[in-house]
């Protein structure tokens, strides 16, 4: 067996951040009777996920705190939908949180992985979520038992793709690098930021690209996999 140890990111790669997120907004904006006032949801879904997207990357650069990225994905995104609410963000944040980890949708075969896996594997999660969220997720799912631990970015002070998290997690669980794997559906965050430290990893993307994302943008160090459905890391172990 060439691996011990696995690393999985959390959003997205096991629980299904797109389509909770959804829910978790619509949850938040109908408890602050807001529903009417923006309009569609369905159109102004879109806008919020570009305008959190592009903080996030502020985010994980260091160049916004974690209070301006939680209301300003808010203001601006109902600016930007028409529906202007000033001084509403930080208010519709922490009602958001609140929703997120009560949403329980994982990604398509995630639950029979992790069952299939734990008896032979050390397995650990590695998010850049945040600490407020992140632990409840596993838990209101039910898969925190297949984990030995949760490394948060925001609780170690280093997020991925920066190698000082993985070398805390590596450390912390008494993990070889050569029998150490990254599994995240994050290009710069996960594969790359593994990659750099010096683990193998595994490119969970649907995007028809992502295979020749990967051969063309090969490393002679590590070894870059790529699944466009997580049942298939299963076969590659």
């Amino acid at each position: 067996m060439k691996y011990t140890h696995l690393f999985f990111d959390l959003d997205n790669t096991l629980w299904d951040f797109n389509a909770n997120a959804r829910d978790a907004l619509y949850l938040a904006l109908d408890r602050m009777n807001l529903m009417d006032h923006i309009g569609d949801f369905d159109k102004y879904f879109p806008i919020y996920y570009g305008v959190n997207e592009k903080l996030w990357d502020l985010y994980r650069d260091n160049k916004i705190t974690k209070a301006v990225l939680g209301g300003q994905r808010f203001e601006e995104s109902l600016a930007l939908n028409g529906t202007p609410l000033p001084g509403i963000g930080g208010q519709l944040n922490l009602l958001y949180l609140e929703e997120m980890p009560r949403q329980l949708k994982l990604v398509p075969g995630a639950r029979e992985l992790l069952h299939q896996l734990h008896r032979d594997y050390k397995m650990a999660i590695i998010t850049n979520g945040f600490k407020e969220v992140q632990a409840k997720k596993l838990i209101n799912t039910g898969i925190h038992g297949y984990f030995e631990k949760l490394f948060i970015s925001e609780e170690i002070g280093a997020q991925k793709p920066h190698r000082l998290i993985f070398e805390h997690a590596l450390k912390s669980m008494n993990a070889p690098k050569k029998s150490s794997l990254m599994i995240g559906d994050s290009w710069d965050a996960d594969i790359l930021g593994a990659r750099d430290f010096g683990i193998d990893q595994v490119y969970l993307s649907t995007d028809p690209l992502a295979s020749e994302k990967v051969s063309a943008n090969p490393d002679t160090k590590t070894r870059t996999l790529h699944i466009s459905h997580l049942s298939q890391l299963a076969t590659i172990l």
